[in-house]
C-alpha cells in the first residue's frame, strides 16, 4: 500500500512539474512572439510613415480604423446606447447575473414558497417517512406550485415592466417601482394586518389615517418594511395548516401505543407499527390531492 501511495505520489509531483514548465514555455513564447510583432509593426509603421503621406485624405478611414483597434482594451467599459441613458447589452447582462444570482432568496421569501415547503416538511414528518419523499422532490414540487400561483404576478411584470424595458418605453428607475405593484398587491393580500402594523411600529411609520384592509392607502410603506411582515405572516399559516395535518396521524399514535401498552408490548417502538397505517390513511384519503388542492386554495 505504501508503494502505491509513493508511485502515486511521484506521479502527481512529476505531472506538475510537467505542466509549469509547458506553462512557463507557453508564457514566455508568447511575449517573444508579442515583442517580434511589436518590432515589425514599428518597422512597418515607419516604412509605411510615407506611403500614408503620399496617399493623403484617401487614408484617413484607415487610420481612424487603425485607432479605434487601437484603443480597444480587455478593460470594462461603461456605454451608453444612446442619448435617454439608457445602460449598454453588457452592463445589463452584468445586471441580469446579478438578479439571478438574488434570485433563490427572491423566489423563497416574496412568493408563496416559504409556505409550501413548510407544509410539504410537515406532511412528510407527520408520517413518519423521514427521507421519503426525498428533500429534492419536495422543493421541485414546492417551485413548480409556486410558478403555478405565481403565474398571474409573473405575466403582470413581464407585460408591464420586463417588456417596455426591453424595447426601451420605459428607464431603469420606473421599471424598479413597477415591479413592485404587483409584488406589493400579492403580499397584501396574504399577510395579517397585525404583522404590518408591528413591523411599522418598529420603524417608526406613522400609520395614521391608514386603511390596513384597503392596499391602496398603504402604498406610502416602504418595501422593506412589507416583505418582513409577509414572512412572518407565511411562517404563521405554515404552522397552522402543519397543525391541522398532525391531528390524524398523532391520534393513529396514540391509538397504537395503547394497544400495544395493553398488550405488554412496552420495548417495541410504537412508530413502527403506526408508519405502515398513517401512510395507508394518506394514500386511502388521497392525502396528496387534499393537501396540495387545499394548499393552493389557501392563495386565492
Amino acid at each position: 500500500m505504501k508503494k502505491i501511495k509513493y508511485i502515486y505520489c511521484g506521479t502527481s509531483f512529476a505531472f506538475g512539474t510537467v505542466a509549469l514548465l509547458l506553462a512557463l514555455a507557453l508564457l514566455f513564447g508568447s511575449d517573444v512572439s508579442a515583442a517580434e510583432a511589436g518590432n515589425a509593426g514599428t518597422a512597418a509603421g515607419t516604412n509605411g510613415t510615407a506611403i500614408g503621406q503620399d496617399a493623403g485624405q484617401l487614408n484617413a478611414p484607415n487610420t481612424e480604423q487603425a485607432d479605434a483597434r487601437a484603443d480597444n482594451t480587455d478593460g470594462l467599459h461603461i456605454d451608453w446606447n444612446n442619448d435617454e441613458g439608457n445602460l449598454s447589452g453588457n452592463i445589463k447582462i452584468l445586471l441580469a447575473l446579478t438578479v439571478i444570482s438574488l434570485a433563490p432568496s427572491i423566489l423563497v421569501m416574496l412568493t408563496s414558497f416559504t409556505r409550501i415547503i413548510i407544509v410539504l416538511h410537515f406532511v412528510r414528518t407527520a408520517i413518519g417517512t423521514q427521507t421519503v419523499p426525498p428533500n429534492q422532490v419536495l422543493v421541485g414540487l414546492s417551485l413548480f406550485l409556486t410558478l403555478f400561483i405565481m403565474n398571474p404576478v409573473f405575466t403582470e411584470i413581464n407585460e408591464t415592466v420586463i417588456q417596455p424595458l426591453d424595447s426601451n418605453e420605459i428607464d431603469q428607475e420606473e421599471a424598479l417601482e413597477r415591479v413592485q405593484v404587483p409584488l406589493r398587491e400579492f403580499m397584501y393580500g396574504e399577510m395579517q394586518r397585525k404583522d404590518l402594523k408591528l413591523f411599522c411600529d418598529i420603524a417608526e411609520i406613522d400609520m395614521t389615517g391608514m386603511d390596513l384592509s384597503q392596499p391602496e392607502t398603504l402604498q406610502d410603506v416602504p418595501i422593506h418594511v412589507i416583505i418582513p411582515a409577509f414572512i412572518i405572516s407565511e411562517l404563521r399559516t405554515a404552522f397552522i395548516i402543519g397543525f391541522l395535518i398532525y391531528i390524524p396521524f398523532i391520534v393513529i399514535d396514540m391509538v397504537v401505543s395503547s394497544i400495544l401498552m395493553s398488550m405488554g408490548m412496552m420495548m417495541l417502538p410504537p412508530t413502527t407499527i403506526s408508519m405502515p397505517f398513517k401512510v395507508l390513511l394518506f394514500v386511502l384519503a388521497d392525502g396528496w390531492n387534499l393537501v396540495i388542492g387545499n394548499l393552493i386554495k389557501t392563495f386565492h
